[in-house]
């Protein structure tokens, strides 16, 4: 049995092979102009039941695209020469090529001779040739070996012969061996591919024989071995297994990766061939979930229908799980530190020292990477995204540029607010030093009380905030939302622990990471920095740069999930032009969020 490759392809076949059943049952052969008319009745009567769906579209493009006018040109020369009842001179003129090269090679060789074999050997010709006799045969179908002899044996009503035409691809099932029975049973159908469009072979179904191999006493890693010997054509003999209530259809699907993974590299995958790689931030639909172990997916990138395995959400989280076991131990000692913490928190929320300050003077003063305890985070597995594109009426988008100190995103944010001034802006930080002469209220800051600042603090208005030479300096929730109210895109230069603040459904951000170049690239690059003063020490040194690199190694992996976009600063002009055309294009494209953004 031959399978379509599509559904699109299905319909197209199906349609023309409708339109010439339509034609030959005509009585008279008919002009071009009444099958016109045929084709302008057809769409006249189908119109009341036509909408703007897709396919009633492709409907409507079959009946008046050229490739059914071309179809019908040739339906209209057929009919002319089944008129004359014309009968071929010769049906196997492939096998009278065969004699005549025969009689030429045994002529001698004269330049005339291997000229006309030279002609004769063009696949042009062949393939003219087998076309004839196809025509003069009447052989317009694939030919198919016969069906064993045995097939229709004493146990007709419990076996089913299936031949499938495989055009070179996957059949698309995974195999197992039945506990009960010992025999070879179909443990899975992948979507899209050739088992699952032929809807003739089903989960549960026994394997008998593959083109006539018996498959007692064969072990399944010895099956796609077998079947790889027979590119085109396989027959199997199965015992149809019990069929049980066909699933509803799956509702649409959509994750985002949150790791990378490799069926290659994995050795519990049921079969490395039907696996599916992808890498972190990909976007996958999950076709079917019926297996609470493997999942089947499909990259929504490519146009290849047929799907993959990955691993589902409870097989990664165990994996993880069962890698970290330090994870127990680490849980252990954070139940105990609870209690002590629990005390101190109203002290900390107004020290602001577990948080990192906002002003780029009192952040150069970390010295070593802040590190993150990583179990208390959930385990990155895969995140449900849907496709979001911004309405005029909805608020701008929130920009966060996250990065290790001095990695440059300052100098990237002002670069953004020079190149654009009516789009882009940032939030006005609030403080509690004085207000100097040349600085505005509103402008350069917010100036407050201290008492005031600290009440914010216990309020939980602050994003972040930190404490520098004795004064309060933070950035609020009210000013991010004011500089949104405004139609504006709010670029926000903080640190990673803001982004958890900050990814709800009111803001939707889009996060950026500024990652540093390698070591040896990152030394180049600021190369101007490192000024040499007179006693020949250099004023930033080579440690300071590698554990820039460090820092954005633990941001990276602690918060990477959650990053939209990674951009590398080796050189700030061609990053901030990379940097810049991705917001272009944020304003007039579609992104994926979190599905929950979407719910609440």
């Amino acid at each position: 049995m031959v399978h379509p490759s599509s559904s699109t392809a299905f319909w197209a076949a199906d349609l023309n092979s409708y339109s010439l059943h339509m034609l030959e049952c005509m009585a008279l052969p008919m002009g071009r102009g009444s099958v016109c008319q045929l084709l302008a009745s057809l769409l006249y009567g189908l119109e009341p039941v036509m909408d703007a769906s897709e396919d009633s579209n492709f409907l409507q493009d079959m009946l008046m695209g050229n490739t059914l006018h071309l179809l019908i040109k040739v339906y209209e020369r057929l009919l002319q020469f089944q008129a004359q009842s014309p009968t071929p001179v010769q049906p196997g003129a492939e096998e009278l090529l065969g004699e005549i090269m025969e009689e030429l090679q045994r002529s001698g060789v004269s330049g005339d001779v291997c000229e006309l074999i030279s002609l004769l050997f063009k696949p042009d010709i062949k393939a003219l040739l087998y076309v004839h006799d196809c025509v003069a045969l009447k052989d317009y179908g694939p030919l198919l070996p016969p069906l064993p002899d045995d097939s229709c044996g004493s146990d007709q009503d419990s076996v089913k012969v299936i031949r499938l035409i495989r055009n070179q691809e996957l059949l698309g099932a995974t195999i197992k061996r039945d506990g009960s029975t010992g025999g070879i049973v179909v443990a899975r159908i992948m979507k899209g591919g050739a088992a699952d469009l032929s809807g003739l072979i089903h989960v549960g179904d026994e394997l008998r024989e593959v083109n006539g191999i018996t498959m007692e006493h064969r072990q399944p890693q010895e099956i796609p071995s077998i079947l790889a010997l027979y590119k085109e054509t396989v027959t199997f003999k199965v015992i149809p297994g019990s069929e049980g209530e066909q699933a509803a259809p799956s509702p649409l699907i959509f994750v985002k990766a949150l790791f990378d993974y490799s069926p290659l590299k994995d050795p519990s995958i049921p079969c490395k061939s039907v696996g599916l790689a992808f890498i972190k931030g990909d976007i996958l639909q999950i076709v079917s979930q019926e297996d609470e172990v493997w999942w089947q997916a499909r990259h929504i990138n490519e146009s290849d229908v047929q799907t993959g395995l990955i691993p589902s959400q409870q097989l990664q989280e165990r994996r993880v799980i069962l890698q970290r076991p330090e994870t127990i131990f680490n849980s252990q000692q954070v139940q105990q530190q609870g209690a002590a913490e629990q005390i101190d928190a109203d002290y900390t929320a107004i020290s602001g020292i577990h948080i990192a300050g906002t002003r780029r003077s009192f952040r150069q003063s970390m010295k070593a990477p802040k590190m993150w305890r990583r179990d208390a985070t959930p385990i990155p597995t895969y995140q449900e995204v849907m496709s979001y594109k911004r309405e005029a009426e909805d608020l701008q988008y929130l920009v966060l540029l996250v990065g290790p100190s001095g990695v440059g995103r300052s100098d990237l944010k002002k670069k953004l607010l020079l190149s654009d001034p009516d789009l882009f802006s940032v939030p006005i930080p609030h403080t509690t030093r004085e207000q100097r002469k040349q600085e505005k209220e509103g402008v350069e800051y917010n100036f407050v009380s201290r008492r005031e600042f600290e009440e914010n603090i216990l309020s939980h208005k602050f994003i972040e905030y930190g404490e520098h030479m004795g004064q309060y300096y933070g950035t609020s929730v009210d000013s991010v939302q004011k500089v949104l109210a405004q139609g504006r895109v709010c670029l926000l230069d903080a640190g990673p622990h803001v982004i958890q603040r900050l990814y709800t459904t009111e803001f939707k951000p889009f996060v950026v990471f500024i990652k540093p170049p390698p070591i040896e690239r990152l030394l180049l690059s600021r190369r101007s920095t490192r000024v040499i003063t007179q006693d020949g020490t250099p004023t930033l040194l080579d440690a300071y740069f590698e554990d820039m690199i460090s820092s954005a190694t633990a941001m990276e992996q602690e918060y990477g999930h959650l990053f939209d976009l990674i951009v590398v600063n080796e050189d700030i002009c061609l990053t901030f032009s990379e940097l810049r055309n991705e917001l272009k294009k944020l304003q007039r494209g579609t992104r994926w969020i979190p599905a929950e953004w979407t719910r609440m």
